[in-house]
Formats: C-alpha cells, structure tokens, sequence
C-alpha cells in the first residue's frame, strides 16, 4: 500500500479567500474518489491553525501500489481538477511512502 500526502499552499491574501478556496480544492479532489478506481481511500484536511507558514489544505490517499498511484497521477479526471487547481496555489509538496 502507497500513502500520498500532498500539502497546498494558497497563494489568496485574505483569511476568508483561503478558507474558500480550500474547501473547493477538497471537494475537487473528494470528487476523484468515485471516478477513478485506483483510489484506496482518500482525506481531505483543512488547517484549523491558520498559521501563516502552514499549508492550508491537504490531501492524504491510499493507492494499492506505486502502478495505482501511476495511473492516479494520468487520469484524465485527475489531469483535469489538478490543473483547475494550480493557478490557486503558492506552493505545492507531496511524499509517498510504503504503509
């Protein structure tokens, strides 16, 4: 089992904007779990903090395999949100790790 943790930083400089914009980057991504079979399981995190140094959302999913993480990543419904989500962002990190 592959875990992939994904960290976005919102580039909005309002409290309020960010809080949107992070709640629609989970339900974009929450959204992937019924289109694409290759998704174990998958949690959508939001900071409770607000720190300003902290990320603001973050994606944390389950995949069978390096393969299924592979496949996750081309996925023309994963293509297509992750690309509406970009331009929102400041900063992106992920890392994978066996569970």
């Amino acid at each position: 089992m592959i875990r992939h943790i994904v960290t976005f930083k919102l580039a909005a400089d309002s409290d309020d904007l960010r809080a949107t914009q992070a709640a629609w980057i989970a339900s974009q991504l929450e959204s992937l779990v019924p289109l694409i079979p290759e998704i174990v399981a998958l949690t959508m995190v939001l900071d409770v903090n607000v720190t300003p140094a902290n990320a603001d959302v973050a994606l944390i999913a389950d995949y069978e395999d390096h393969a299924a993480l592979d496949r996750y990543q081309v996925h023309p419904d994963h293509v297509r949100v992750s690309s509406s989500i970009k331009p929102l962002l400041a900063a992106r990190s992920a890392i994978d790790f066996e569970l």
